[in-house]
């Protein structure tokens, strides 16, 4: 499967993004880097500067059409940098049109609230997005990981970086599902 993991061009956390990386990697999914911008996304080990990673493919450039599944990982800055995107937001929106599945951890979820495919939804996040999603019209819950199945597509939330095994076992399990 072709998996998008969509990044501001700075702000993610970097163990967000290369540990659920590495597992579909590892998986034998095609793993595809898309921004905002082309170049290259900085990342953070929280505040601190960490590596930088090439961008594969830009929004606007690219569709959902042309990915499985979408994972979105976290960073204080990163998804508030993408719910001010227009073109980010939509590309979101466009996998939960298209029933495909979704993962996202942290902070993520301000995206989905933005995209506002988060109604009706069960998820959880980092804890101070709670209200946010509360007020986006979705059930705030507080667990390593859910899977929630009420909706067009299956949508996978971790809280937090100690989360990752379990976010990227569950991510990749829905991802198998939708594969056949």
């Amino acid at each position: 499967m072709r998996i998008a993991f969509l990044t501001a061009p700075e702000g993610v956390e970097q163990v967000e993004l290369t540990e659920p990386w590495k597992a579909a990697s590892d998986a034998g999914h095609e793993t595809v880097l898309v921004s905002t911008k082309s170049g290259e996304v900085q990342a953070f080990n929280h505040l601190d500067k960490a590596d930088t990673f090439r961008v594969d493919e830009v929004v606007g450039d690219t569709s959902a059409d042309s990915f499985g599944a979408l994972v979105l990982p976290g960073g204080v800055a990163n998804p508030d940098f993408l719910r001010m995107n227009e073109k980010a937001v939509a590309f979101v929106r466009d996998f939960f049109e298209q029933g495909r599945p979704v993962a996202a951890i942290c902070h993520a979820p301000w995206t989905l609230v933005e995209a506002d495919v988060v109604r009706g939804r069960v998820l959880t996040s980092w804890p101070s997005l709670r209200t946010d999603i509360r007020n986006a019209g979705g059930t705030w819950v507080d667990e390593q990981v859910k899977i929630c199945e009420q909706g067009p597509n299956k949508l996978v939330t971790s809280r937090k970086p100690d989360d990752l095994k379990a976010f990227c076992e569950a991510f990749l399990d829905v991802f198998a599902e939708n594969a056949g």
